[in-house]
């Protein structure tokens, strides 16, 4: 099979296609012949030596699928209410950038009605960390208002229009004026450019001074000190990257006054059982919401497989508003 390889840690310029022996699916797995392939920013990190593969996990990058079941556990298959030839679109923790790729069967959702496989490879990675973080760590109930860093980013624009779905007031912020109106569209009451305003004194603003209930953070670093005093009572910050730094200062003392949660989490190491309980959340109360197109996939751009290495540069110009998706049908 043709696979995205880099022999070395470096610029996106170190990607290229390479011949690989194809997995086989296990016990419980399935081998799936990928259409597409979301890319995600952990995929830039681990090309960069900064986020090493999970153990026993492919060291192919790619952590999401749709495609095609080819072969695998059919008895698995049947109890899972799937069987070979179907579409599905899968969460892995390493494979996805290849034309063959092994995923296990309770991390495979069937394809939405009526979505492309471009559209659905741009779903498992997002959407499952979305919903883990905002709705399981961040407990986002319908009346309440959040705020999503990074608001069109691949996260956020799923972010804003899940918590929307489920009833919650949505600030988000962006850097750039059009980025704001993408925020909007998307379904944001208000959107904020975090680089001509401070995000602080606009939630304070947004808010009548009273703050948000739930922030979702993809900064850390400085941002933290800022996020901590923009929650209000009993308000929840969830991180779930720490692009602007690990090291972060805040008064402890709000923590207390105000009964304030500090969590985050990763979810690529975590066990298959904990991603399948996630996948069954999605399945049961996201998916209804792509079918009807309340949620809809926003994708940026769609590039060849041979093409990764642009893919990865576009990435990291952070000029994309939504997700950037490989493809393999000229390979």
């Amino acid at each position: 099979m043709k696979f995205v390889e880099f022999t070395h840690f470096g610029s996106p310029d170190v990607l290229h296609l390479a011949d690989r022996v194809a997995p086989v699916a296990g016990a419980g797995e399935v081998l799936i012949h990928v259409h597409a392939s979301g890319i995600n920013r952990p995929d830039v990190l681990q090309r960069k030596g900064w986020y090493p593969a999970p153990s026993g996990a492919s060291d192919i990058l790619g952590l999401e699928v749709a495609g095609v079941i080819e072969s695998g556990d059919e008895q698995a298959l049947l109890q899972a209410g799937l069987q070979l030839g179907d579409r599905v679109c899968a969460l892995v923790a390493g494979g996805g950038y290849a034309q063959w790729c092994v995923a296990p069967i309770a991390q495979c959702l069937p394809v939405p009605e009526g979505l492309s496989d471009v559209q659905a490879a741009s779903l498992p990675e997002t959407l499952f960390t979305v919903w883990s973080n905002l709705m399981d760590r961040g407990r986002l109930a319908a009346g309440e208002t959040v705020l999503i860093q990074g608001g069109t980013s691949g996260i956020g624009v799923m972010a804003i229009q899940l918590a929307k779905v489920m009833g919650a007031r949505v600030l988000a912020t962006a850097g750039s004026d059009e980025k704001c109106v993408a925020c909007v569209a998307l379904g944001a009451d208000a959107a904020i450019n975090y680089k001509t305003h401070d995000f602080q004194t606009e939630v304070a603003r947004l808010t009548d001074g009273q703050g948000v209930d739930v922030i979702l953070d993809m900064v850390a670093g400085s941002y933290v000190a800022k996020e901590v005093q923009s929650l209000r009572e009993d308000g929840r910050l969830v991180i779930i990257a720490v692009q602007g730094g690990v090291q972060s200062e805040f008064d402890a003392g709000l923590l207390l006054r105000r009964r304030l949660t500090v969590t985050g989490s990763t979810l690529r190491p975590r066990s298959v059982e904990f991603k399948a309980a996630i996948a069954q959340a999605c399945f049961s109360l996201v998916w209804p919401h792509l079918v009807s197109g309340q949620i809809k996939p926003v994708i940026h751009s769609v590039f060849a497989a041979e093409e990764a290495s642009k893919a990865h540069a576009l990435m990291e110009s952070n000029q994309h508003v939504g997700k950037i998706v490989l493809t393999w049908e000229s390979t």
